[in-house]
């Protein structure tokens, strides 16, 4: 071994909540074993990873503390917050990697788990590509929480969402309605906002503040008792599923026996757009803010602003009938329910699904009424210029609900009788030839170079908008984020690259 080296190997040690009983074995073993201990700490404040490890650090053993130069977002670094902190890692990166290439093993500590929400993560990505690494995991706070409040999180099929308190307060409110229990991290500050998207997702009752779970001085209380100025950054809230779902429950159970056939609700299909904001109708959004219910696939009922009392219903998206019925359930009970549709809830959308829902006897006290919405074909031909000008039709391509030969047929007829074609859900992952197929039907009837165009998520910030020609199309780009275009004989394009079809035919 004459004059080789052997550097050192970083340990990302996990030191629990606050509790040192909690440190796991390996964990202290690690510790009392490294030849350099190093942790992080606050601006003005000792490091809590080194307090609760305290015990462990051998009286020989090298310290290396390593203390933020900010813990907001006031600096007068050049590069702001973010690049005040990028220094800092770079830094302690260099001082840790000292000791790795002198062969030292190095510990570096971190409260919870390194790799949940922990300042390790950065060490990590910056050194784990160079030396020999291993993370050892530890006991993250929000279990500590849950135990000190003896109270469960989740059960069977409960969904456990874990959120960051610094999001957006509007983005908070809406993923605490979307699911049925969740952990907020990183507190101190952002508390005020926390509280008051709490309230908008309607989980403020069922909400509990834990400071310093586990240690000697932990404490926890609603949050609604919480004063705004006394929230550390060690706090988290727990919203527990249990309380959630039964209050969900009960609210109905308690109304049912006043429910009768005469008492029913109007139940709203309501029409989003396509994406766009501004795309949403004035009576569509006003619907929204009457209702106490919006139900739909998972990415449009994300869209719809969460506000004080309403309640979310997302689900996947194959499961259309489904979804109409759990719709037409609330509706019959009187509640005010909006089941939500993207673009154009009659075109290709759940407006249909909700009327064959609708037809069963149990659901015929229940009136239903359709609010439109700006269409996907309509946004595309806007945004192309005015492909639409003459007679056109739209298809889809998915042959979940019809077989692939009438589609074909469909197609060409279309082409037999020169419209324009919109194409819908041209694409997917289970069916990634069907536009292949659908162009070569299409070329048979028509010339290579008629104009086609692409819309791709349009309507929101990562819309692109492709023209090109039947002959150029590249079907392998085609997903079910396209809308096309297929121009008739007629159809034209500008030398700007604008497309139209004259309304008249010779």
């Amino acid at each position: 071994m004459t004059g080789t080296h052997r550097a050192g190997r970083l340990y990302g040690v996990g030191v629990g909540p606050g509790d040192p009983e909690l440190i796991t074995r390996k964990a202290a073993r690690i510790i009392g074993e490294a030849d350099v201990v190093a942790y992080h700490a606050g601006v003005h404040k000792p490091s809590y990873a080194r307090s609760i490890a305290a015990d462990l650090i051998r009286d020989d053993a090298i310290e290396e503390e390593l203390r933020y130069p900010v813990t907001t977002g006031r600096t007068d670094h050049p590069g702001g917050y973010a690049g005040a902190l990028a220094d800092f890692y770079e830094e302690s990166a260099t001082r840790l990697s000292a000791h790795l290439e002198a062969g030292l093993s190095v510990a570096l500590l971190a409260e919870g788990d390194p790799l949940f929400y922990g300042s390790y993560m950065y060490m990590h990505d910056r050194l784990s590509c160079r030396f020999e690494t291993e993370v050892i995991p530890g006991l993250p706070a929000f279990t500590a929480a849950t135990a000190a409040t003896a109270s469960p999180l989740v059960r069977q099929t409960d969904v456990l969402t874990v959120l960051p308190a610094t999001l957006p307060e509007p983005e908070l409110a809406r993923r605490l309605a979307d699911t049925d229990a969740a952990i907020i991290m990183k507190l101190g500050r952002t508390f005020p906002a926390v509280r008051r998207a709490l309230a908008a997702a309607g989980r403020l009752d069922h909400a509990v503040y834990i400071e310093r779970a586990s240690h000697v001085e932990q404490r926890w209380l609603p949050v609604a008792d919480v004063e705004e100025n006394s929230v550390p950054y060690l706090s988290l809230i727990v919203v527990n599923g249990d309380s959630f779902n039964g209050k969900r429950s009960r609210d109905l159970a308690q109304r049912a026996p006043q429910v009768s056939a005469a008492s029913a609700a109007e139940l709203l299909v309501v029409g989003l757009g396509p994406g766009h904001d501004g795309w949403l109708t004035p009576e569509a959004s006003a619907a929204l803010d009457r209702v106490d219910h919006v139900v739909g696939y998972a990415p449009y009922v994300a869209r719809v602003p969460q506000r004080k009392g309403l309640q979310r219903h997302a689900s996947g998206n194959t499961v259309e009938i489904d979804r109409a019925r759990f719709a037409l359930a609330l509706a019959l009970r009187g509640e005010k329910v909006a089941v939500v549709s993207g673009g154009d809830a009659g075109v290709f959308g759940m407006a249909a699904a909700v009327f064959e829902a609708a037809d069963d006897p149990h659901f015929t006290t229940v009136p239903v009424r359709v609010l439109p919405g700006i269409s996907a074909v309509q946004a595309v031909a806007a945004r192309a210029g005015a492909p639409l000008g003459a007679d056109f039709a739209v298809m889809s391509l998915s042959d979940r609900l019809k077989p692939w030969s009438v589609i074909e047929a469909r197609l060409r007829a279309v082409a037999d009788a020169d419209l324009v074609l919109a194409i819908y859900n041209p694409a997917s992952r289970t069916r990634p030839d069907q536009i292949r197929l659908a162009r070569k039907v299409l070329l048979e009837h028509r010339c290579a170079d008629v104009a086609v165009v692409i819309g791709r998520d349009v309507g929101r910030a990562e819309e692109s908008l492709t023209v090109t020609t039947l002959g150029e199309f590249d079907t392998d780009t085609i997903d079910m984020k396209c809308l096309i275009l297929i121009g008739a004989a007629g159809t034209r394009v500008t030398p700007s690259g604008q497309v139209w079809t004259p309304r008249w035919v010779r």
